[in-house]
């Protein structure tokens, strides 16, 4: 699928050629690194000092875990949004996988979306306006220790300028990968830009 500026539409690409280019852009990059995150970081012994490649792995490893407990947040403060993060967050779990870091400790998001509604909608003591806002803020302060914005636009916009602030990092840091890595985080930061513009334009 090509995005050359000839073919895009003066607003910018449709969302949903965004969405299936961060979608499919990790897996190809996975195809191209030989998948092998997973195998080198196991291969490292309990007495040997991992590589500065290793350490690289696990630092954007942790990065995106990190991401990935922003979505959660935004998503228990924000349950209506679940639908629309639902695969933007997926996409930043396989980041978790790629660069061996695993999904095991990656919990899905529903369990906790549902729990902190229940729990909002359990701590208002009434109803009405005033009551809904009170157990929006609540949940917001309180989930996944990320603050959130009451305000769903601001939830996303927050979002979007983490999403932004990694994919620059990630750009920076390839400079310095070895080939293999270096390929696997152009490829995670172009996905990541590419969520930004859809979290901010919808």
């Amino acid at each position: 699928m090509s995005l050359s500026p000839s073919s895009r539409t003066p607003a910018g690409p449709r969302r949903r050629s965004l969405l299936a280019v961060t979608s499919t852009a990790l897996p190809a990059a996975l195809l191209a690194s030989g998948c092998t995150g997973g195998s080198e970081s196991s291969g490292a012994g309990a007495g040997r000092r991992p590589s500065a490649e290793e350490r690289a792995r696990a630092r954007a490893a942790r990065d995106s875990r990190e991401l990935v407990e922003r979505y959660d947040a935004v998503i228990a403060a924000h349950p209506r949004l679940a639908g629309r993060l639902g695969p933007l967050r997926e996409a930043v779990v396989r980041q978790v996988e790629a660069f061996g870091g695993g999904a095991e400790g990656v919990a899905s998001p529903s369990a906790s979306a549902s729990a902190s509604a229940s729990s909002a909608s359990g701590s208002a003591p009434g109803s009405g306006v005033g009551a809904s806002a009170s157990a929006s803020a609540s949940v917001s302060a309180s989930a996944s220790g990320v603050g959130v914005p009451v305000k769903e636009k601001d939830a996303l916009a927050q979002l979007a300028a983490a999403e932004r602030e990694l994919a620059d990092r990630r750009a920076a840091a390839l400079l310095d990968a070895p080939g293999e890595l270096a390929r696997l985080l152009a490829s995670v930061a172009a996905a990541g830009a590419g969520r930004a513009y859809l979290l901010t334009k919808g």
